[in-house]
């Protein structure tokens, strides 16, 4: 369960928390412990111990908006120092108009990673509809150094649509990036208890190891019983097709294809655009590997594709310096994809961001 407010969550009783959490089966606490470059008292070494005496995993959750991406990698490393068990990134919207997306999420991911190390655990909270946010750099935070986690916010009834139909959207895209996708729910706003219980099912349908839910301070008694009554049988498992992407195709799950298609030994332009030169290079690659010509990255293209490695990019303001197998670098232009306006922000009813605590 994630916790926004820890005042507003049981009063920020720990005592009563820790009970609500063992009677509802709640295992894992995500308490936010940062907004932008500042740090939230909230989580503090004390917090972390005593809900960790009483048998609780509990992580921390920082809103990052990107315009001073090393202070809030500060801010992140100061939550794992802190105890943290794992960390999740909230990136949305703000990441969509940064002047410089791409280079400033690359800061970021390289600065935590050398101020907290390789391995520890790090998530990214981000929009769970890629192809509504063109510009967003996914391709970044779950990229070779970047989340090893991926965790959407699935808000179904603020998406406006059925738990079925968000869960089919969202892994049709977030299985691209090749990072374990642990959904996030919703308790807030009050959904009915059935919708609830159905996003649990369907979690271990598509294969999910967990879920959590967005937040402590919002959800409803109906929702703490419905996220907590066994979840009896399943329907059976599914193995959910990616999505297909072809001409005139535009955003980051563009530019994750062309990274793939670099080190598979075809050398496009990292622009996010499927044109006339990546249209040409998958009809190459598909006729290579005995598939069917047709232009389209679908599943079976993807999986074919997607054994190869990213090919290593530095993002800066004057391109994308790309290094070759033989020692040489190549640099292209920031893609173009990356100043194009989001479809809409599904989520935008969650909050979470910005309100210090006590507000």
């Amino acid at each position: 369960m994630w916790i926004w407010l820890l005042a507003d969550s049981n009063g920020g009783n720990l005592a009563s928390i820790i009970a609500t959490a063992h009677r509802y089966g709640i295992g894992t606490l995500m308490i936010k412990a940062g907004d932008g470059s500042g740090l939230w008292s909230q989580f503090n070494r004390q917090v972390v111990s005593v809900l960790h005496a009483n048998g609780l995993r509990v992580c921390a959750w920082q809103y990052v908006y990107g315009a001073h991406p090393i202070s809030e990698a500060y801010v992140g490393a100061a939550a794992v120092s802190d105890g943290a068990d794992c960390l999740l990134i909230d990136a949305e919207s703000e990441y969509e108009t940064q002047p410089d997306n791409y280079v400033q999420a690359q800061t970021y991911i390289a600065w935590l990673r050398k101020l907290i190390g390789a391995n520890f655990p790090v998530a990214l909270a981000g929009l769970p509809y890629v192809d509504y946010h063109p510009a967003f750099p996914y391709s970044v935070f779950l990229g070779p150094g970047g989340a090893q986690y991926d965790v959407p916010q699935m808000y179904w009834a603020d998406i406006g649509t059925t738990v079925d139909s968000a869960y089919a959207h969202t892994y049709a895209y977030n299985e691209i990036y090749q990072r374990p996708i642990f959904p996030l729910g919703q308790v807030y706003a009050d959904p009915p208890p059935q919708q609830i219980f159905r996003f649990r099912q369907l979690s271990r349908v598509y294969g999910a190891s967990g879920v959590s839910w967005w937040d402590w301070q919002e959800a409803a008694a109906s929702g703490w019983v419905a996220l907590s009554r066994p979840a009896g049988s399943l329907p059976a498992s599914t193995d959910p097709p990616m999505a297909s992407i072809g001409p005139q195709t535009q955003g980051d799950v563009v530019v994750w294809a062309q990274e793939h298609l670099i080190r598979g030994g075809y050398p496009v332009s990292v622009d996010g655009s499927f044109g006339p030169q990546t249209l040409a290079a998958v009809k190459s690659f598909q006729r290579a590997h005995r598939l069917a010509v047709d232009g389209i990255i679908g599943s079976l293209t993807w999986h074919a594709l997607l054994r190869y490695a990213p090919a290593p990019i530095t993002w800066t303001s004057a391109g994308a310096v790309i290094a070759s197998a033989s020692g040489f670098s190549l640099t292209m232009p920031v893609p173009a994809s990356s100043r194009l306006p989001a479809k809409r922000n599904e989520i935008a009813g969650a909050g979470g961001a910005g309100m210090p605590p006590g507000r």
